[in-house]
Protein backbone atom coordinates (compact mmCIF):
# COMPACT_ATOMS: atom_id res chain seq x y z
CA UNK A 1 0.00 0.00 0.00
CA UNK A 2 1.46 3.35 -1.05
CA UNK A 3 1.19 6.49 1.27
CA UNK A 4 -1.94 8.14 -0.89
CA UNK A 5 -4.23 4.72 -0.05
CA UNK A 6 -2.37 4.54 3.70
CA UNK A 7 -4.24 8.51 3.88
CA UNK A 8 -7.21 7.69 2.79
CA UNK A 9 -7.74 4.39 4.95
CA UNK A 10 -6.48 6.62 7.74
CA UNK A 11 -8.70 9.42 7.19
CA UNK A 12 -12.03 7.04 7.03
CA UNK A 13 -11.08 5.01 9.96
CA UNK A 14 -11.11 7.75 12.05
CA UNK A 15 -14.14 9.16 10.56
CA UNK A 16 -16.02 5.42 10.53
CA UNK A 17 -14.99 5.70 14.25
CA UNK A 18 -16.04 9.06 15.32
CA UNK A 19 -19.52 7.72 14.11
CA UNK A 20 -19.35 5.25 16.97
CA UNK A 21 -19.19 7.93 19.42
CA UNK A 22 -16.07 6.94 20.84
CA UNK A 23 -13.96 9.29 22.22
CA UNK A 24 -11.38 11.44 20.13
CA UNK A 25 -8.72 10.27 22.36
CA UNK A 26 -9.05 6.80 22.18
CA UNK A 27 -9.90 7.08 17.89
CA UNK A 28 -6.48 8.69 17.17
CA UNK A 29 -4.86 6.12 19.68
CA UNK A 30 -6.04 3.07 17.84
CA UNK A 31 -5.96 4.27 14.91
CA UNK A 32 -2.27 4.88 15.59
CA UNK A 33 -1.45 1.82 17.13
CA UNK A 34 -2.90 -0.75 13.93
CA UNK A 35 -1.13 1.65 11.66
CA UNK A 36 2.16 1.39 13.53
CA UNK A 37 2.41 -2.29 13.69
CA UNK A 38 0.46 -2.65 9.99
CA UNK A 39 2.95 -0.43 8.47
CA UNK A 40 6.02 -0.89 10.74
CA UNK A 41 5.62 -4.52 12.32
CA UNK A 42 5.52 -5.12 16.68
CA UNK A 43 8.74 -3.35 16.69
CA UNK A 44 7.01 0.28 15.80
CA UNK A 45 5.96 0.55 19.50
CA UNK A 46 9.03 2.56 21.24
CA UNK A 47 8.18 5.04 18.18
CA UNK A 48 4.79 5.58 18.96
CA UNK A 49 5.67 5.90 22.96
CA UNK A 50 8.52 8.19 21.81
CA UNK A 51 6.32 10.69 20.73
CA UNK A 52 4.06 10.28 23.34
CA UNK A 53 6.74 11.16 25.98
CA UNK A 54 7.92 14.15 24.22
CA UNK A 55 4.16 15.52 24.31
CA UNK A 56 3.60 14.49 27.88
CA UNK A 57 7.55 16.10 29.32
CA UNK A 58 6.85 19.42 27.71
CA UNK A 59 7.36 22.03 30.38
CA UNK A 60 5.26 24.63 29.01
CA UNK A 61 2.16 21.95 29.11
CA UNK A 62 2.48 22.98 32.89
CA UNK A 63 1.15 26.15 32.29
CA UNK A 64 -2.66 25.07 30.74
CA UNK A 65 -3.84 23.14 34.54
CA UNK A 66 -2.70 26.39 35.80
CA UNK A 67 -5.09 28.51 33.98
CA UNK A 68 -7.50 25.99 33.49
CA UNK A 69 -7.60 26.44 37.68
CA UNK A 70 -7.78 29.73 38.26
CA UNK A 71 -10.72 29.86 35.52
CA UNK A 72 -12.34 27.53 37.98
CA UNK A 73 -11.86 29.57 40.93
CA UNK A 74 -12.97 32.71 39.10
CA UNK A 75 -16.47 30.62 38.24
CA UNK A 76 -17.20 30.25 42.25
CA UNK A 77 -15.92 34.22 43.25
CA UNK A 78 -18.14 36.87 43.09
CA UNK A 79 -15.03 38.38 41.02
CA UNK A 80 -17.08 38.04 37.66
CA UNK A 81 -19.82 39.28 38.75
CA UNK A 82 -19.30 42.07 40.79
CA UNK A 83 -17.42 43.11 37.46
CA UNK A 84 -20.49 42.61 35.36
CA UNK A 85 -22.79 44.67 37.80
CA UNK A 86 -20.32 47.41 37.75
CA UNK A 87 -19.57 47.16 34.22
CA UNK A 88 -23.93 48.29 34.17
CA UNK A 89 -23.03 51.00 35.77
CA UNK A 90 -21.04 52.77 32.81
CA UNK A 91 -23.80 50.87 30.25
CA UNK A 92 -25.98 54.11 30.94
CA UNK A 93 -29.16 54.74 28.78
CA UNK A 94 -26.91 53.36 25.23
CA UNK A 95 -29.19 51.50 23.25
CA UNK A 96 -27.90 48.04 23.67
CA UNK A 97 -25.98 48.90 26.62
CA UNK A 98 -26.18 45.87 28.43
CA UNK A 99 -24.78 43.46 25.47
CA UNK A 100 -22.12 46.02 24.94
CA UNK A 101 -21.20 45.54 28.70
CA UNK A 102 -21.44 41.99 28.28
CA UNK A 103 -19.01 41.95 25.27
CA UNK A 104 -16.39 44.05 27.38
CA UNK A 105 -16.98 41.44 30.53
CA UNK A 106 -16.14 38.77 28.57
CA UNK A 107 -13.20 40.56 26.95
CA UNK A 108 -11.95 40.88 30.59
CA UNK A 109 -12.79 37.18 31.50
CA UNK A 110 -10.85 35.82 28.60
CA UNK A 111 -7.85 38.22 29.60
CA UNK A 112 -8.02 36.70 32.78
CA UNK A 113 -8.49 32.69 31.92
CA UNK A 114 -8.19 31.21 28.33
CA UNK A 115 -10.82 29.36 29.23
CA UNK A 116 -14.18 29.49 26.64
CA UNK A 117 -16.47 26.84 28.80
CA UNK A 118 -16.61 28.75 31.85
CA UNK A 119 -17.11 31.95 30.84
CA UNK A 120 -19.77 31.13 28.20
CA UNK A 121 -21.54 29.59 31.43
CA UNK A 122 -20.87 32.52 33.38
CA UNK A 123 -22.30 35.05 30.99
CA UNK A 124 -25.62 32.94 30.29
CA UNK A 125 -26.23 33.12 34.02
CA UNK A 126 -25.58 36.41 34.73
CA UNK A 127 -26.15 38.49 31.22
CA UNK A 128 -28.66 36.24 29.48
CA UNK A 129 -32.01 36.33 31.62
CA UNK A 130 -30.92 39.99 32.41
CA UNK A 131 -31.11 40.63 28.80
CA UNK A 132 -34.03 38.77 27.83
CA UNK A 133 -35.88 40.32 31.35
CA UNK A 134 -34.97 43.40 29.71
CA UNK A 135 -36.84 43.34 26.80
CA UNK A 136 -33.61 42.29 24.86
CA UNK A 137 -34.27 40.61 21.09
CA UNK A 138 -33.56 37.21 21.99
CA UNK A 139 -31.40 36.22 19.33
CA UNK A 140 -29.04 39.59 19.70
CA UNK A 141 -28.75 38.15 23.57
CA UNK A 142 -27.50 34.54 22.65
CA UNK A 143 -25.17 35.42 19.92
CA UNK A 144 -23.75 38.23 22.24
CA UNK A 145 -23.40 35.31 25.41
CA UNK A 146 -22.05 32.96 22.87
CA UNK A 147 -19.74 35.33 20.81
CA UNK A 148 -17.90 37.43 23.64
CA UNK A 149 -17.38 34.13 25.80
CA UNK A 150 -15.39 32.94 22.96
CA UNK A 151 -13.41 35.32 22.69
CA UNK A 152 -11.38 33.33 25.07
CA UNK A 153 -9.54 31.43 21.89
CA UNK A 154 -7.86 34.69 21.07
CA UNK A 155 -7.38 36.96 23.94
CA UNK A 156 -4.02 35.99 25.94
CA UNK A 157 -3.48 33.70 28.03
CA UNK A 158 -5.25 31.50 25.79
CA UNK A 159 -4.76 27.80 25.88
CA UNK A 160 -4.99 27.97 22.09
CA UNK A 161 -2.21 29.76 21.35
CA UNK A 162 -0.36 28.12 24.54
CA UNK A 163 -1.08 24.78 23.00
CA UNK A 164 -0.21 26.32 18.98
CA UNK A 165 3.02 27.70 20.60
CA UNK A 166 3.86 24.03 21.95
CA UNK A 167 3.29 22.22 18.42
CA UNK A 168 4.41 24.71 16.15
CA UNK A 169 7.90 25.13 18.66
CA UNK A 170 7.46 29.14 18.40
CA UNK A 171 7.61 31.64 21.41
CA UNK A 172 4.11 31.68 23.09
CA UNK A 173 4.70 34.82 24.83
CA UNK A 174 5.17 36.57 21.08
CA UNK A 175 1.94 34.69 20.11
CA UNK A 176 0.12 36.63 23.05
CA UNK A 177 1.52 39.68 21.79
CA UNK A 178 0.52 39.51 18.43
CA UNK A 179 -3.04 38.19 19.35
CA UNK A 180 -4.05 41.33 21.35
CA UNK A 181 -4.73 43.28 18.77
CA UNK A 182 -7.10 40.64 16.34
CA UNK A 183 -8.96 40.65 19.73
CA UNK A 184 -9.60 43.90 20.12
CA UNK A 185 -10.92 44.17 16.60
CA UNK A 186 -13.03 41.04 16.99
CA UNK A 187 -14.32 42.59 20.13
CA UNK A 188 -14.80 46.12 18.69
CA UNK A 189 -16.65 43.87 15.78
CA UNK A 190 -19.02 42.54 18.16
CA UNK A 191 -19.80 45.66 19.74
CA UNK A 192 -19.83 48.04 16.78
CA UNK A 193 -22.68 45.08 15.33
CA UNK A 194 -24.78 45.48 18.61
CA UNK A 195 -24.62 49.73 18.33
CA UNK A 196 -25.66 49.35 14.93
CA UNK A 197 -28.58 47.35 15.19
CA UNK A 198 -29.92 48.91 18.51
CA UNK A 199 -29.39 52.11 16.77
CA UNK A 200 -31.37 50.85 14.09
CA UNK A 201 -33.60 50.01 16.34
CA UNK A 202 -34.02 50.41 20.31
CA UNK A 203 -36.34 48.05 20.56
CA UNK A 204 -33.63 45.39 20.17
CA UNK A 205 -32.25 46.19 23.03
CA UNK A 206 -33.98 48.97 25.10
CA UNK A 207 -31.89 51.35 27.34
CA UNK A 208 -31.44 50.88 31.30
CA UNK A 209 -33.92 52.23 33.36
CA UNK A 210 -33.35 54.24 36.81
CA UNK A 211 -35.04 51.59 38.05
CA UNK A 212 -32.68 48.86 36.66
CA UNK A 213 -29.62 50.89 36.92
CA UNK A 214 -30.45 50.90 41.08
CA UNK A 215 -29.57 47.01 40.97
CA UNK A 216 -25.95 47.80 40.48
CA UNK A 217 -23.22 50.01 42.29
CA UNK A 218 -24.94 53.16 43.38
CA UNK A 219 -21.74 54.78 41.82
CA UNK A 220 -19.25 54.84 39.23
CA UNK A 221 -16.35 55.21 42.39
CA UNK A 222 -17.94 51.95 43.96
CA UNK A 223 -18.55 50.26 40.20
CA UNK A 224 -14.40 51.69 39.44
CA UNK A 225 -12.97 49.53 42.33
CA UNK A 226 -15.20 45.98 41.57
CA UNK A 227 -13.13 46.64 38.11
CA UNK A 228 -9.76 47.15 39.45
CA UNK A 229 -9.41 43.56 41.20
CA UNK A 230 -9.82 41.80 37.66
CA UNK A 231 -7.60 44.41 36.30
CA UNK A 232 -4.95 43.59 38.81
CA UNK A 233 -4.78 40.03 37.79
CA UNK A 234 -5.20 40.82 34.13
CA UNK A 235 -1.36 42.97 34.55
CA UNK A 236 -0.19 40.71 37.40
CA UNK A 237 -0.54 37.97 34.35
CA UNK A 238 0.25 39.78 31.21
CA UNK A 239 2.24 42.78 32.20
CA UNK A 240 4.67 39.57 33.74
CA UNK A 241 5.14 37.98 30.47
CA UNK A 242 5.44 41.13 28.34
CA UNK A 243 7.91 42.52 30.59
CA UNK A 244 9.91 39.19 30.22
CA UNK A 245 9.94 39.16 34.39
CA UNK A 246 8.17 35.76 34.29
CA UNK A 247 7.24 32.86 31.52
CA UNK A 248 4.40 31.60 30.70
CA UNK A 249 4.25 28.68 33.15
CA UNK A 250 5.34 31.19 35.87
CA UNK A 251 2.92 33.83 35.17
CA UNK A 252 -0.04 31.47 35.52
CA UNK A 253 1.01 30.09 38.72
CA UNK A 254 1.08 34.11 39.57
CA UNK A 255 -2.48 34.24 38.20
CA UNK A 256 -3.87 31.53 40.69
CA UNK A 257 -2.06 32.98 43.78
CA UNK A 258 -3.35 36.07 42.76
CA UNK A 259 -6.90 34.74 42.37
CA UNK A 260 -6.87 32.80 45.73
CA UNK A 261 -5.55 36.11 47.24
CA UNK A 262 -8.57 37.75 46.03
CA UNK A 263 -10.79 35.33 47.31
CA UNK A 264 -9.53 34.86 51.02
CA UNK A 265 -9.84 39.04 50.92
CA UNK A 266 -13.42 39.05 49.80
CA UNK A 267 -14.24 36.02 52.29
CA UNK A 268 -15.10 33.60 49.71
CA UNK A 269 -12.57 30.93 49.63
CA UNK A 270 -13.13 27.61 51.70
CA UNK A 271 -12.77 23.92 51.10
CA UNK A 272 -15.64 23.35 49.01
CA UNK A 273 -15.07 25.71 46.42
CA UNK A 274 -11.76 24.69 46.24
CA UNK A 275 -12.39 20.99 45.82
CA UNK A 276 -14.76 21.87 43.16
CA UNK A 277 -12.10 23.97 41.58
CA UNK A 278 -9.62 20.93 41.37
CA UNK A 279 -12.11 18.85 40.03
CA UNK A 280 -12.62 20.41 37.15
CA UNK A 281 -9.39 21.51 36.83
CA UNK A 282 -8.17 17.84 36.49
CA UNK A 283 -11.50 16.92 34.18
CA UNK A 284 -10.89 19.56 31.51
CA UNK A 285 -6.93 19.00 31.52
CA UNK A 286 -7.50 15.12 31.88
CA UNK A 287 -9.38 15.62 28.28
CA UNK A 288 -6.61 17.81 26.93
CA UNK A 289 -3.79 15.42 27.83
CA UNK A 290 -5.61 12.29 26.65
CA UNK A 291 -6.65 13.93 22.84
CA UNK A 292 -2.93 14.96 23.17
CA UNK A 293 -1.39 11.90 23.52
CA UNK A 294 -3.54 10.21 21.22
CA UNK A 295 -3.28 12.77 18.37
CA UNK A 296 0.62 12.49 19.19
CA UNK A 297 1.03 9.51 18.54
CA UNK A 298 -1.49 9.18 15.36
CA UNK A 299 0.74 12.20 13.85
CA UNK A 300 4.07 10.52 14.52
CA UNK A 301 3.01 7.28 13.17
CA UNK A 302 1.49 8.80 9.78
CA UNK A 303 4.70 11.35 9.76
CA UNK A 304 7.30 8.25 9.93
CA UNK A 305 4.78 6.48 7.09
CA UNK A 306 6.05 9.40 4.89
CA UNK A 307 2.30 11.32 5.31
CA UNK A 308 3.85 15.04 5.99
CA UNK A 309 5.76 14.77 2.72
CA UNK A 310 2.66 13.50 0.81
CA UNK A 311 0.98 16.18 2.24
CA UNK A 312 3.43 19.10 1.75
CA UNK A 313 4.42 17.74 -1.61
CA UNK A 314 0.18 17.62 -2.66
CA UNK A 315 -0.48 21.20 -1.24
CA UNK A 316 2.64 22.82 -2.33
CA UNK A 317 2.33 21.05 -5.71
CA UNK A 318 -0.88 23.25 -6.87
CA UNK A 319 0.29 26.40 -9.38
CA UNK A 320 -1.30 28.85 -7.52
CA UNK A 321 -0.57 31.69 -5.44
CA UNK A 322 0.89 30.99 -1.93
CA UNK A 323 -2.11 32.73 -0.57
CA UNK A 324 -4.44 30.26 -2.39
CA UNK A 325 -2.66 27.48 -0.23
CA UNK A 326 -3.14 29.47 2.75
CA UNK A 327 -6.64 30.14 1.89
CA UNK A 328 -6.84 25.80 0.83
CA UNK A 329 -5.54 25.21 4.62
CA UNK A 330 -8.03 28.09 6.63
CA UNK A 331 -11.10 26.13 4.47
CA UNK A 332 -9.30 22.69 5.92
CA UNK A 333 -9.76 23.90 9.32
CA UNK A 334 -12.57 25.43 9.07
CA UNK A 335 -14.41 22.21 7.89
CA UNK A 336 -12.26 20.25 10.94
CA UNK A 337 -13.67 22.01 13.27
CA UNK A 338 -17.40 21.81 12.46
CA UNK A 339 -16.85 18.54 13.48
CA UNK A 340 -13.89 17.81 15.70
CA UNK A 341 -12.47 19.50 19.17
CA UNK A 342 -10.05 22.21 18.21
CA UNK A 343 -6.93 20.02 20.83
CA UNK A 344 -7.80 17.06 18.12
CA UNK A 345 -7.38 19.84 14.71
CA UNK A 346 -4.63 20.91 16.58
CA UNK A 347 -2.92 18.13 17.08
CA UNK A 348 -3.68 16.54 13.41
CA UNK A 349 -3.22 19.53 11.19
CA UNK A 350 -0.61 21.71 12.81
CA UNK A 351 2.73 19.57 12.48
CA UNK A 352 1.91 19.42 9.14
CA UNK A 353 0.53 22.67 8.43
CA UNK A 354 2.75 25.06 10.05
CA UNK A 355 6.17 23.14 7.93
CA UNK A 356 4.42 24.23 4.90
CA UNK A 357 3.68 27.40 6.35
CA UNK A 358 7.46 28.47 6.72
CA UNK A 359 8.35 26.71 3.40
CA UNK A 360 6.14 29.52 1.89
CA UNK A 361 7.59 32.03 3.39
CA UNK A 362 5.31 33.09 5.84
CA UNK A 363 5.47 33.67 9.93
CA UNK A 364 4.28 30.62 11.98
CA UNK A 365 3.13 33.56 14.52
CA UNK A 366 1.20 35.07 11.96
CA UNK A 367 -0.31 31.63 10.90
CA UNK A 368 -0.99 30.56 14.91
CA UNK A 369 -3.58 33.89 15.13
CA UNK A 370 -5.33 32.55 11.90
CA UNK A 371 -5.43 29.43 13.44
CA UNK A 372 -6.98 30.76 16.82
CA UNK A 373 -9.69 32.81 14.92
CA UNK A 374 -10.22 29.43 13.06
CA UNK A 375 -10.50 27.72 16.17
CA UNK A 376 -12.91 30.77 17.45
CA UNK A 377 -15.36 30.18 14.27
CA UNK A 378 -15.53 26.51 15.28
CA UNK A 379 -16.82 27.07 18.42
CA UNK A 380 -19.81 28.63 17.16
CA UNK A 381 -19.87 26.90 13.97
CA UNK A 382 -23.08 24.17 13.71
CA UNK A 383 -23.86 21.27 14.01
CA UNK A 384 -21.15 20.89 16.65
CA UNK A 385 -20.10 24.35 17.71
CA UNK A 386 -18.94 23.91 21.47
CA UNK A 387 -20.56 26.85 22.61
CA UNK A 388 -23.87 26.34 21.96
CA UNK A 389 -24.17 23.07 23.83
CA UNK A 390 -22.37 24.68 26.99
CA UNK A 391 -24.93 27.63 26.73
CA UNK A 392 -27.96 25.11 26.37
CA UNK A 393 -26.86 23.61 29.74
CA UNK A 394 -27.65 26.85 31.47
CA UNK A 395 -30.21 28.85 29.30
CA UNK A 396 -33.73 29.75 30.32
CA UNK A 397 -36.19 27.26 29.50
CA UNK A 398 -38.02 27.55 25.69
CA UNK A 399 -34.63 28.00 24.02
CA UNK A 400 -33.15 25.34 21.75
CA UNK A 401 -30.41 24.50 20.15
CA UNK A 402 -31.90 25.49 17.17
CA UNK A 403 -32.58 29.37 18.16
CA UNK A 404 -29.13 29.15 19.27
CA UNK A 405 -27.38 27.74 16.30
CA UNK A 406 -29.53 30.53 14.15
CA UNK A 407 -28.47 33.67 16.73
CA UNK A 408 -24.73 32.71 16.13
CA UNK A 409 -24.94 33.20 12.14
CA UNK A 410 -24.11 36.72 12.30
CA UNK A 411 -21.29 36.65 14.62
CA UNK A 412 -19.70 33.62 12.78
CA UNK A 413 -20.02 35.80 9.52
CA UNK A 414 -18.39 38.77 11.50
CA UNK A 415 -15.38 36.07 12.76
CA UNK A 416 -14.95 35.17 9.20
CA UNK A 417 -14.31 38.92 8.39
CA UNK A 418 -11.83 39.25 10.89
CA UNK A 419 -9.91 36.18 9.90
CA UNK A 420 -9.91 37.83 5.90
CA UNK A 421 -9.21 41.08 7.09
CA UNK A 422 -5.55 38.80 8.73
CA UNK A 423 -4.84 37.36 5.54
CA UNK A 424 -4.84 40.60 3.64
CA UNK A 425 -3.37 42.44 5.98
CA UNK A 426 -1.12 40.16 8.00
CA UNK A 427 0.33 43.65 9.83
CA UNK A 428 -2.71 44.15 11.95
CA UNK A 429 -1.26 41.13 13.98
CA UNK A 430 2.22 41.45 13.61
CA UNK A 431 2.68 45.02 14.34
CA UNK A 432 3.68 44.68 17.90
CA UNK A 433 6.35 41.74 16.94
Amino acid sequence: MDIADGTLLLIGAIFTLLITGLPLAFITGLVALVFAFGWFGAMSLPLVTSRVYGFVTEYSLVAVPMFVFMASLLDRSGIARDLFNAMRVFAGRLPGGVAIQTVVVAFFLAALSGIIGGEIVLLGILALPQMLRLGYDRHLSIGVVCAGGSLGTMMPPSIVLIIYGLIASVSIADLFTAAVTPALLLMGSYVAYVLVRCLRNPELGPPLTDEDRQESFSSRGQALKAIVVPGLIAGMVLGSIYGGVASVTEAAAMGVFGVLVAMLLRGEFNLPNLHTSLNQTMTTCGMIIWIGIGAAALVGVYNLMGGNDFIADLILGFDVAPIVIMLIMMAILLVLGMFLDWIGVAMLTLPIFVPIVEQLGYSPIWFGILFAVNMQVSFLSPPFGPAAFYLKGVAPAGISLKDIFVSLLPFVAIQLCVLTALLLWPSLAMWPV
